[in-house]
């Protein structure tokens, strides 16, 4: 099956105060490991999707969708990923953000395994990103709008557990404890 990552990076990263796509964890930044996950679960293409003017640097193989609706929320950013599946013909994707150190290649997979259903990710007592949805989700995932993005179509799906998967970065005490915790997305 032909699969994307569909890489949310056009947050603005307001209760961080920088932005985290650039903030290295170890030796790599946020989106480029991230991208270099993706790409190791086999997924392809991934589009990195940025707001207007956003700077991302990332060395592994992707291709910068500029979500010029970025001021909406997370679902104008779903929505331009969505776009250019479509568009490539793609079978499915996967959803992920780019602040996740505990997303592995292997979770990512896991995900996509099925190919048929929509399947979440489990942590903290809920469903979350990433999630993988096949191509006959898109006319869905095209409809979201605002800020809470796929929340309301994963809430039936079957999830795998993804251990520390709650750890996003928003904050700069997420920042800290991601750095304690990890590096290059590795349980230290």
């Amino acid at each position: 099956m032909k699969l994307a990552a569909i890489v949310l990076a056009a947050g603005s990263s307001r209760r961080l105060g920088q932005p985290k796509q650039n903030i290295l964890l170890g030796d790599e930044t946020l989106v480029e490991r991230t991208v270099r996950v993706a790409n190791r679960a086999g997924l392809d293409p991934i589009y990195v999707i940025v707001r207007p003017g956003q700077q991302i640097e990332f060395t592994a193989p992707a291709r910068t969708i500029t979500n010029e609706d970025a001021a909406e929320g997370m679902a104008s950013s779903i929505r331009s990923g969505v776009h250019a599946a479509t568009q490539d013909g793609l079978e499915g994707v996967v959803i992920l953000a780019c602040d996740q150190p505990a997303i592995t290649a292997e979770h990512l997979s896991a995900l996509a395994a099925n190919g048929s259903q929509i399947v979440a990710s489990s942590y903290a007592a809920r469903k979350g990103i990433p999630a993988y949805f096949p191509a006959s989700a898109f006319p869905m995932l095209l409809e979201l709008r605002g800020d809470k993005g796929a929340r309301d179509l994963i809430a039936d799906a079957r999830s795998l557990p993804l251990p520390d998967g709650e750890l996003d970065i928003d904050t700069a005490e997420d920042l800290a404890r991601a750095r304690e915790l990890y590096i290059n997305g590795q349980l230290l």
